[in-house]
């Protein structure tokens, strides 16, 4: 318990050193640690809160910079002082994850108008924006994995996400709408 009566959290931290070269082994473990979440204290210093996910990661982690001959030590323990400055790195982190799933949502939107504009209601197009709608879902799903604290802009995220969804559902009416009436290629009529 901190002087504030809340229940510490446990915390995975890595220590970790890999040979200069090949600097493919760097980013092999940077990539596994940022899919997992993990936020950099320092240069080969990584947390991760200590649940079960959390362990996976850093294990896997530790064994890959081990095989090639690095040096990897795993810490499990609470932290010390400040505990809020290390959730907000979480926080920042995932914030910044989000950010860039609003930027693809607005890019969505923007293809959607271009077709719309171009006349392009053909069922090519609306598999093609049903691929990238499956890309955004799913990314957004893998950030929400990692976000263990709720960063402030999820729900923001998960709106734009939702309304690229109704935004693929109109251009789809469109298309059906265009495919119905054998004018392939001419803008539908109506509201």
């Amino acid at each position: 318990m901190t002087d504030k009566g809340e229940k510490r959290r446990g915390w995975f931290v890595l220590v970790y050193k890999l040979p200069a070269k090949p600097t493919r082994l760097r980013a092999s473990v940077w990539r596994k640690l940022k899919a997992a979440g993990a936020v950099y204290l320092q240069n080969g210093v990584a947390a991760l809160p200590a649940d079960a996910a959390g362990e996976r990661a850093m294990r896997g982690a530790a064994q890959e910079v081990r095989q090639p001959g690095g040096t990897a030590h795993l810490l499990r323990g609470e932290a010390v002082g400040d505990e809020a400055v290390l959730v907000g790195a979480f926080g920042e982190a995932r914030d910044a994850e989000y950010a860039e799933v609003l930027s693809k949502c607005r890019d969505f939107h923007a293809e959607l108008e271009k077709e719309r504009a171009a006349g392009k209601f053909t069922f090519a197009e609306l598999e093609e924006n049903e691929e990238d709608l499956a890309k955004l879902e799913a990314w957004l799903r893998k950030v929400e994995l990692r976000d263990r604290f709720g960063a402030p802009s999820a729900p923001e995220a998960r709106a734009a996400v939702l309304a690229c969804r109704e935004d693929l559902e109109a251009f789809a009416a469109s298309v059906y709408e265009v495919a119905d009436h054998g004018s392939a290629g001419r803008a539908p009529s109506g509201p």
